[in-house]
């Protein structure tokens, strides 16, 4: 027991003095693409492409499809996802093949990503954290969509092993690469999260003078960036107003204690806003208080085996990625924790492989029973969890749907214009613009609106039981989808 923690984090010391064959090679990378292979599999499976976009899928896609015209672009957002799904929406509308193209492009991104770590922990535990990882509700949900949380994961799971790479190989130029590559991805996808997952990266190269790891993460950071900078002088005002009118739009960055909205978002619940209602049951929450427990025990097992630097650095960064989303907004969506969950997973199997490998050989197999038993229990919830959500989001998607097909029967079909309740995700799956008046999407004034409504199909969408807008009380009216329909289609040539 006394050198067990050696045992477990040996790594593959002895794979850099010796190289080895392409066959053990491929061996050795086997168990990580099998991994990647069953997450790709596991979403077609049970996330299904056949779910429709959701409400920011539609907005990330719109910006790059001949479906729909581009919806309104708000300050957090930034365009790195758009680009990703270019190569599929940009010549078809079909969501199932987006939805196949992500997952397998999902899985090959957690392969590289794992795959950056070899060398620096055993391959046996690279696999369990890619597992533990991948089998969470959350990211099997949120793979094959196109938002940009699950990149921003993938790309600090690489970007922080090229740093632990490149810091102890001063030839290893692949590792200054990886590095750039997964810090410009996360700054591609989401600027200010990639911002506060690096911090304990540069913070690390600076105070030990890791000059070229520190101007490798630099670089990528700002390539990634730096569209996101250029549209912040082009169309926000530069790059102040931006980030003040992102913070406005989150509900004023600051002080907030949103861990407890965390928790209520674990049953389900793809956005918390505002945030209220009963906790989910406490078996779909135990996994959550029992992460950092393990996450810890991992880092202990590292110190004691003296190689704390790869277990403590993602472990860190963790932290830094989720401490905004915990304790500086008001309300909570669980995709925002992603990236603080695929890099405690390292940690976390270096602890469950520790507590099945170092007990004593008569204590063994009850210990491996009853990890087993845990982990069984915790994939269970994970996919009854996920099983609900995909229902209920596909019902919804469905009701935008069905409310899209009423409005062209009704006569509004493209060029047409949409505003009111849900008016943008409808207005995509309707082929039409939207507009809003008010609200952190607001794009319009209510005089465009009803410039518009002379010569092009409007209609604007009202909660059961609502008022429509004042231009709008004289125009005909339906129910579809739980909402009432007021439109207007002017006469050909009015």
């Amino acid at each position: 027991m006394a050198g067990s923690a050696n045992v477990t984090l040996a790594g593959t010391g002895r794979d850099r003095r010796r190289p080895g064959s392409a066959a053990g090679a491929a061996r050795a990378q086997g168990p990580l693409a099998l991994v990647a292979a069953a997450f790709t599999l596991a979403q077609l499976v049970l996330v299904r492409p056949g779910m429709g976009l959701g409400w920011d899928e539609t907005v990330y896609v719109s910006q790059v499809s001949g479906h729909a015209p581009a919806a309104f672009f708000s300050a957090p957002r930034a365009r790195g996802i758009s680009l990703l799904v270019a190569p599929v929406t940009s010549w078809s509308s079909s969501t199932p093949l987006l939805r196949c193209y992500l997952a397998v492009l999902s899985g090959l991104a957690l392969f590289l990503a794992l795959r950056a770590w070899r060398g620096l922990f055993p391959v046996r535990v690279l696999a369990l954290a890619g597992a533990l990882f991948a089998s969470l509700w959350v990211t099997l949900f949120y793979g094959p969509q196109a938002m940009p949380n699950y990149w921003v994961a993938v790309g600090a799971l690489a970007a922080v092993a090229c740093f632990l790479r490149a810091r102890a190989g001063r030839a290893d130029r692949a590792a200054l690469w990886g590095l750039a590559a997964g810090a410009a991805l996360m700054a591609w996808m989401r600027p200010t999260d990639a911002v506060w997952t690096s911090l304990p990266l540069l913070a690390l190269a600076l105070g030990r003078r890791h000059w070229r790891p520190l101007v490798a993460l630099m670089a990528g950071l700002a390539a990634g960036a730096a569209e996101w900078v250029a549209e912040a002088y082009v169309s926000y005002g530069g790059l102040a107003r931006r980030l003040s009118d992102g913070s406005a739009i989150q509900g004023g960055l600051g002080w907030h204690f949103a861990v407890t909205d965390q928790l209520r978002s674990l049953g389900g619940r793809a956005l918390c806003r505002p945030c209220t209602g009963a906790m989910p049951h406490p078996v779909v929450t135990v996994w959550w208080f029992v992460l950092p427990v393990l996450a810890l025990y991992g880092l202990a097992l590292a110190v004691r085996a003296r190689r704390g630097a790869p277990t403590a650095l993602p472990l860190a960064c963790a932290a830094t990625a989720a401490f905004p989303y915990l304790f500086m907004i008001g309300y909570a969506a669980p995709r925002f924790l992603l990236p603080a969950y695929a890099l405690l997973a390292l940690p976390v199997a270096v602890a469950l492989v520790h507590l099945v490998t170092a007990t004593a050989p008569a204590r063994r197999s009850l210990v491996a029973t009853l990890v087993a038993i845990g982990v069984a229990a915790h994939l269970a919830v994970q996919l009854a969890v996920l099983e609900n959500t995909v229902g209920r989001t596909t019902a919804a998607h469905r009701d935008w749907s069905r409310t899209a097909a009423e409005l062209h029967r009704l006569g509004v079909r493209r060029p047409c214009l949409l505003t009111g309740h849900d008016a943008i995700p409808i207005a995509f799956y309707a082929g039409c613009s939207s507009a809003a008046t008010s609200g952190h999407n607001a794009n319009s004034t209510q005089a465009d609106i009803e410039r518009t409504a002379r010569s092009t199909p409007v209609a604007a969408l009202v909660t059961a039981g609502g008022l429509p807008p004042a231009y709008a009380r004289s125009w005909p009216s339906t129910s579809a989808g739980g909402l009432r329909l007021y439109y207007v289609v002017p006469a050909a040539g009015s």
